[in-house]
């Protein structure tokens, strides 16, 4: 086993569990039934934000009791860099979405810089209105603009290095049943 892999594992195993797996599909199926009530007469195309959204897109959409069109996009802000700079498509969304409401799924709204940019693409490229999703909101002050909150937000935690249901720790435990933070991070 390689030494990596080793630490990989070290770090589950250290890792303070900060929502269980029940927590986090309760909290799921509770956003599903607020999306539900709002948004099911208003024909959304729904986003599901590529590689950390996949998870709570994936089960946050069987909760949702209404036929809507559903794609996937793929930004990052980060191209092999550790800082963010300008966003950078990896996939920019196959459906048209011009006069038409929006619903963006993410794992996490942290700093929200990148979420914040998918936004203004979406309303600059002409959907009527954007709404979004997250598993999780990060309780802090450093959110790319004072007034950037989530429209669905599943559970808030604190300022930790977390992963688990598509949020990654190097790559690695996105798969984690549980929302996870990185011991002393």
């Amino acid at each position: 086993m390689s030494a990596d892999l080793a630490h990989i594992r070290q770090i589950m195993a250290e890792a303070d569990c900060l929502f269980t797996e029940a927590q986090v599909e309760a909290a799921i199926a509770q956003v599903g039934a607020i999306i539900s009530a709002e948004l099911a007469e208003r024909n959304p195309v729904v986003f599901c934000v590529m590689n950390g959204g996949l998870i709570f897109a994936g089960k946050l959409l069987t909760k949702l009791n209404f036929p809507l069109e559903l794609s996937y996009l793929h930004a990052t802000r980060y191209r092999s860099e550790t800082t963010g700079g300008e966003l950078f498509w990896k996939a920019k969304p196959e459906i048209s979405f011009i006069d038409r409401e929006v619903l963006i799924i993410d794992d996490i709204l942290d700093e929200g810089h990148t979420l914040s940019a998918i936004i203004e693409f979406c309303k600059h490229a002409g959907a009527r209105a954007v709404h979004t999703a997250v598993l999780i909101d990060k309780d802090h002050d450093r959110k790319a603009r004072p007034d950037l909150k989530a429209d669905y937000v599943g559970l808030s935690c604190e300022d930790r290095f977390i992963f688990g249901y598509g949020m990654d720790y190097k790559g690695y435990w996105r798969n984690a049943a549980g929302i996870f933070a990185v011991k002393g991070l």
